[in-house]
C-alpha cells in the first residue's frame, strides 16, 4: 500500500465547522482576435462560521503579484488570517485581483503584462538580506531552493504593465462585489493598498473601515518597474473636493486641501512590521489620509510587543500574534 503525505501533514491544523463557497464576478464582455471574452473577472471565496452573525463582512485584498491564498495560509503550512478572521466570527470574503492567481489573465483582453516576478525582486521586497538580523520573524532560508522561501515566490505572478488601469480594474470589480454583499470592511496589503483608497472613493457608503498592511507608499512615490502613484496614493485617478482633476494639480496641491471624500470620516488602520521599509513612510501615509478627512492611526507592531517582522506579516513565524492588533482594533470599531 502507497501511503501519500502532504508537504504539511505534520502540522497540527485545527478542524472548523463553518459555511464556505466561491463564485466569480464577471468581467467585461470584450471582442478579441479570437472572438469575444471577458475582460478581468474576479475570483471570490467566501467563508463565515455562523450565518446569522451581526458582524461586518471583511474582503480580504491581496499585495502586488500575489492572490488570496496569501491569506489562506502560511508559508510554512499553518492557518492564515483569513482562518483567524473566521474563528472571531468574521464573514469572510477572499478575493484573487483581476489578472491574478484563479483571475485569467490574457494580454489580448486585459493589456501587456508587466515583469515576472523574480527571487530577486522577493528577496528585496520580503526578506533583504540586511534585515536578516533583526527581521526574526522570518525564521526560514533567504535564497532560491529554500522550502519557505519558493513558498513565498510560488504564488507570485506579473502585474498588468499599466499600474493606474490595474487599480482601476480591481476596484471596479470589487466594488461590484460589495454591490452583492452590502457594507464590508477591506483588509488590504502592500500593493492592494491602494485598490482600497479606489473602492472607498467608488463605493464611499460600502465601505465600513479600511484595515491597510503595509501599503504601498508614500504619496507620489515611482516603484521602478512597476508604476507611480500619480494621485497621491493610488495611480488611479480618485475624487479630491475641491476638485483636483490632474496628477499635476494633486501634487502641487497643499496637504490640508487634498480632501478625498471617498475616506473622509472612516475608520483606517496602517498595520507595519518592526523590520520592514515599510514602515518608514507609514506615518506620511497616515498624514495623507487624515488630511484626507479619514480617521487613520498607525499600529507599529514592536508597539504591541511583537517584533522582528518583514513585509509579509501574515505569512512569518509569529502570524498568530501579527494579526491581534487588527483583531483588537476591529473589536473597538
Amino acid at each position: 500500500m502507497i501511503t501519500h503525505t502532504a508537504p504539511h501533514a505534520s502540522i497540527s491544523t485545527p478542524q472548523v465547522t463553518s459555511h464556505r463557497g466561491r463564485f466569480w464576478i464577471a468581467g467585461d464582455v470584450v471582442e478579441s482576435d479570437f472572438g469575444p471574452a471577458q475582460r478581468g473577472p474576479l475570483y471570490v471565496e467566501w467563508e463565515v462560521k455562523d450565518p446569522a452573525t451581526t458582524r461586518p463582512a471583511l474582503v480580504l485584498i491581496h499585495g502586488g503579484g500575489g492572490q488570496g491564498t496569501d491569506w489562506l495560509s502560511t508559508v510554512d503550512g499553518r492557518p492564515g488570517w483569513a482562518h483567524h478572521f473566521v474563528e472571531s466570527g468574521y464573514p469572510v470574503y477572499v478575493v484573487d485581483r483581476a489578472g491574478h492567481g484563479r483571475s485569467p489573465y490574457h494580454p489580448a483582453v486585459v493589456g501587456p503584462m508587466g515583469p515576472a516576478f523574480v527571487y530577486p525582486a522577493a528577496q528585496g521586497l520580503f526578506v533583504p538580506q540586511e534585515k536578516a538580523d533583526v527581521q526574526t520573524g522570518w525564521a526560514w532560508g533567504r535564497e532560491p531552493g529554500d522550502p519557505q522561501f519558493d513558498q513565498l515566490v510560488a504564488g507570485f505572478g506579473p502585474l498588468p504593465d499599466d499600474l493606474g488601469y490595474s487599480q482601476e480594474l480591481d476596484a471596479d470589480r470589487i466594488a461590484q462585489l460589495l454591490d452583492q454583499i452590502g457594507p464590508a470592511i477591506l483588509v488590504t496589503h502592500s500593493a492592494g493598498g491602494p485598490v482600497g483608497w479606489v473602492v472607498a472613493d467608488r463605493r464611499p457608503e460600502l465601505v465600513r473601515a479600511i484595515v491597510s498592511v503595509e501599503p504601498m507608499g508614500p504619496a507620489f512615490v515611482e516603484f521602478p518597474g512597476i508604476g507611480k502613484l500619480d494621485w497621491g496614493l493610488t495611480a488611479a485617478p480618485v475624487t479630491y473636493d475641491p476638485p483636483l482633476n490632474s496628477p499635476e494639480e494633486v501634487e502641487k496641491a497643499a496637504p490640508e486641501s487634498r480632501r478625498m471624500p471617498g475616506v473622509a470620516g472612516k475608520d483606517i488602520l496602517i498595520l507595519t512590521g518592526g523590520a520592514s521599509a515599510f514602515a518608514d513612510f507609514a506615518d506620511e501615509v497616515v498624514d495623507f489620509l487624515n488630511h484626507g478627512g479619514a480617521q487613520a492611526t498607525h499600529a507599529h507592531l514592536p508597539d504591541h510587543g511583537i517584533f522582528g517582522n518583514g513585509h509579509a506579516v501574515m505569512q512569518e513565524q509569529n502570524s498568530d500574534q501579527t494579526i491581534r492588533p487588527v483583531l483588537e482594533w476591529l473589536e473597538g470599531r
